[in-house]
């Protein structure tokens, strides 16, 4: 390589220099790199969470009805979380005017996914939307003081045992999700409930559905969940 070559290379080394060295052209390369969008770290599947609700505990301890219910929601990169909710309905109702007493304990269970309403998806709290199928398969009895008939005198029992009947729904979910420390969280949902099928059994006039509330065509229902993050 000759002496004029040397120069010209270390001529144009030195001017590459001086234009990277130039606060103008740093700022812009600077803008170049924060155009390019990070990727994001966090792993499709980011842990899950077991929780119990509250609300239908002490609906039940309170009132004619309630359940018993937990659940197993899946973490996908904070954004969409699938959820699987088991629980076991119980009612026990005495009616004031017609003296029926009313009584059924079952399982019910609800499958379906919620979605991360936050702007900033990995924050520690989160709003979000979800949808649930729901089905359960149900007894129920039903039972009365013996009638007197009016003709014979005689005191006749009436009553049944065991009527089979079974409800399909759907539930429209909204709700907050808040850190607590550690593993610990805590949250609530409102949930709208729409019957998709049913059979009320032999009798008709089902008064209480296990994880749906008392029998009709929609119910508005509420969750209150402590849960563990893991």
């Amino acid at each position: 390589m000759t002496q004029r070559w040397v120069t010209y290379i270390f001529i144009l080394s030195l001017a590459i220099s001086l234009i990277r060295a130039n606060p103008t052209y740093a700022q812009a390369e600077q803008r170049q790199l924060s155009l390019v969008e990070p990727t994001d770290s966090v792993p499709l599947f980011n842990g899950f969470a077991v929780s119990a609700d509250i609300a239908g505990m002490i609906q039940y301890a309170v009132s004619d009805y309630g359940q018993f219910e937990g659940a197993v929601r899946v973490n996908l990169r904070d954004t969409y979380f699938p959820i699987v909710e088991i629980g076991i309905g119980k009612a026990s109702h005495n009616d004031a005017v017609t003296q029926i007493q009313y009584t059924s304990t079952a399982p019910y269970a609800r499958l379906g996914v919620d979605y991360n309403l936050m702007n900033d998806k990995h924050d520690l709290y989160r709003i979000y939307g979800g949808i649930r199928y729901a089905i359960t398969y149900f007894k129920y009895d039903i039972s009365h003081p013996e009638l007197k008939d009016p003709y014979w005198g005689d005191k006749v029992p009436y009553g049944a045992e065991g009527v089979k009947c079974n409800y399909h729904w759907a539930e429209f979910v909204g709700g907050v999700d808040a850190y607590v420390f550690g593993p610990l969280r805590l949250g609530w949902t409102v949930r709208y409930r729409k019957r998709l099928s049913h059979s009320d059994g032999s009798l008709g006039n089902v008064w209480y559905v296990p994880g749906f509330g008392k029998a009709g065509s929609s119910r508005l229902g509420l969750t209150f969940n402590v849960s563990l993050s893991l």
